[in-house]
């Protein structure tokens, strides 16, 4: 974005989560949390709760731009259900992590999400989202997931439209689940199987690849008139198909045609592991207990371990381990990842006892 400056790209990643464990965090107890304004209400009916991180406090984030998140910010969000034929509360509590979030940014989400958990009596899962590599949970809450591109502070309501920037934007899925991502201005950017929406701020161009779907258009549409009611329905739009323009036409004037940055490749031949974190010596240690094989038979009681798929890590839980392994379980598995080719994956906390079915699928 123009005028602004973008902290180091993943900043946040060579972070060790000093707050975790240190005597900073021990002092999260239950009473301080109730002390935070922003947990006013949190998790005492079924629904989606937000909050975004400013300046190291919480504040909640209008319900009207659920769904959207920008890559300088951490948020947090709490998922309160109830499961079929029960009346009890149960919890997911994601902090979920910009590419140019800070660390001051990512510290703070990640240390008022235990605090947060505190307060709901340790009753809630926890996961670590990262920009572009949310897991299918996280997706899931959410018809369409925008991804874009600076702070909340920057969005067209916060300046005149003679100010707006242009910007990009890419829809990528399947009606299950449609990926609205802010990408270069660029015309190295187009995708044809994809559809895009150029956003002049007063002008609007809706631009359908040759072979996008019919699910990426649809919701592309609603996109568009979403943000011309923001508007106040001075925006002109136009929707246009890429076989039926010109390559002199004017949404191909708006963009340049420069080089785009290219995405972290995946670690695909990562194998599927599962590493003891004990204290057992007197110090935390991570051992290899298995490479290549995940079953249930490697976990014990005893210890937190961690599960690596290669595409998500579960940090579970054993219901006799120590306190200083059931606490640094989260930092630990953040500080294994920053040493492998695939540190942004997921993470979730299970406890012993409170596993997601997919996770005892993947365990047998």
């Amino acid at each position: 974005m123009s005028g602004m400056v973008k902290a180091k790209k993943y900043d946040w990643k060579d972070s060790n989560l000093a707050l975790f464990g240190s005597d900073t965090e021990k002092s999260v107890k239950k009473a301080s949390a109730e002390t935070e304004a922003a947990w006013k209400g949190a998790g005492e009916k079924v629904g989606m709760q937000i909050w975004r991180i400013v300046k190291f406090k919480v504040k909640a984030w209008p319900k009207e731009d659920y769904g959207k998140f920008y890559n300088g910010d951490s948020y947090i969000l709490l998922n309160t259900y109830k499961e079929e034929d029960s009346e009890e509360l149960n919890y997911d509590v994601h902090f979920w992590i910009g590419q140019y979030s800070t660390q001051d940014e990512y510290g703070t989400a990640a240390y008022k999400t235990v605090e947060l958990d505190t307060l709901l009596d340790d009753k809630p899962i926890q996961h670590r989202e990262v920009m572009d590599h949310e897991s299918d949970l996280f997706k899931s809450y959410f018809p369409s997931l925008s991804l874009l591109e600076g702070g909340a502070d920057t969005g067209f309501r916060k300046v005149k439209p003679t100010e707006y920037q242009p910007r990009l934007l890419h829809f990528h899925g399947t009606r299950k689940n449609i990926q609205v991502k802010e990408v270069a201005l660029s015309r190295q950017s187009l995708d044809s199987s994809d559809v895009f929406i150029l956003d002049l701020g007063l002008e609007i161009f809706q631009w359908n690849g040759s072979s996008a779907n019919k699910d990426e258009k649809f919701k592309a549409v609603q996109y568009l008139q979403a943000l011309k009611s923001e508007r106040s329905g001075k925006p002109q739009v136009e929707s246009l198909d890429e076989s039926g323009i010109s390559t002199n036409h004017r949404f191909y004037e708006k963009l340049p045609d420069k080089p785009v940055e290219k995405e972290e490749e995946t670690d695909s031949s990562f194998p599927p592991s599962i590493f003891r974190v004990s204290d057992e010596t007197g110090s935390l240690e991570t051992t290899l207990v298995s490479e290549g094989k995940l079953a249930r038979s490697f976990l014990e009681s005893k210890d937190v371990f961690l599960v690596d798929t290669g595409k998500e890590l579960f940090v579970w839980v054993g219901k006799g381990a120590s306190p200083d392994e059931k606490k640094n379980g989260l930092p630990y598995a953040h500080s294994y990842l920053m040493k492998t080719k695939h540190p942004l994956i997921p993470i979730t906390v299970y406890g012993e006892g409170k596993e997601a079915a997919a996770f005892n699928q993947l365990m047998q």
